[in-house]
């Protein structure tokens, strides 16, 4: 017992004499000075560069105006920061925003229904790329071709 006393004095005493030589060191290279956010809004510049733009803004770069045939009350609970104005009990006016023409066309065609594009042109070219996209994962040579959908055979 004597012994593992005398082992356990002489480490404390040790690590003492170790904390005793410790001293800060001052950083490398000159501090960091804080400087202002663009716009002078944290939250804003976040909201900004995650929607793809420089942060001084908040809006999408891209924006976009479809009429859906679905009613209003249908599409709201999906689009989050868009608008969805009722223009009838089974149409409605969805303006929404994206980081891309891309992504705003597949946005809008998650809605299972036909699309009127109002505006801008950007998104027509958009929705024309996806169109063409997914006919040739469908295997149809022309996108005017229409699937056999006849499962009678």
């Amino acid at each position: 017992m004597m012994s593992m006393q005398k082992t356990s004095s002489r480490c404390s005493h040790c690590f003492r004499r170790a904390v005793d030589r410790i001293r800060p060191r001052t950083p490398t290279g000159p501090r960091f000075t804080p400087r202002e956010f663009p716009g002078g809004d944290v939250s804003a510049f976040i909201v900004g560069r995650f929607r793809g733009t420089d942060g001084t803004t908040t809006d999408w770069p891209c924006h976009g105006e479809v009429v859906l045939n679905l009613p209003a009350t249908a599409v709201a609970p999906f689009v989050q920061d868009g608008i969805v104005e009722e223009l009838g009990p089974d149409r409605c006016r969805l303006t929404l925003g994206s980081w891309s023409w891309t992504d705003l066309a597949a946005a809008i065609g998650r809605f299972d229904t036909d699309i009127e594009v109002i505006g801008p042109p950007q998104l027509t070219t958009a929705f024309a790329c996806l169109a063409a996209r997914y006919a040739n994962a469908a295997g149809i040579t022309h996108p005017t071709q229409a699937p056999d959908t006849d499962t009678s055979r």
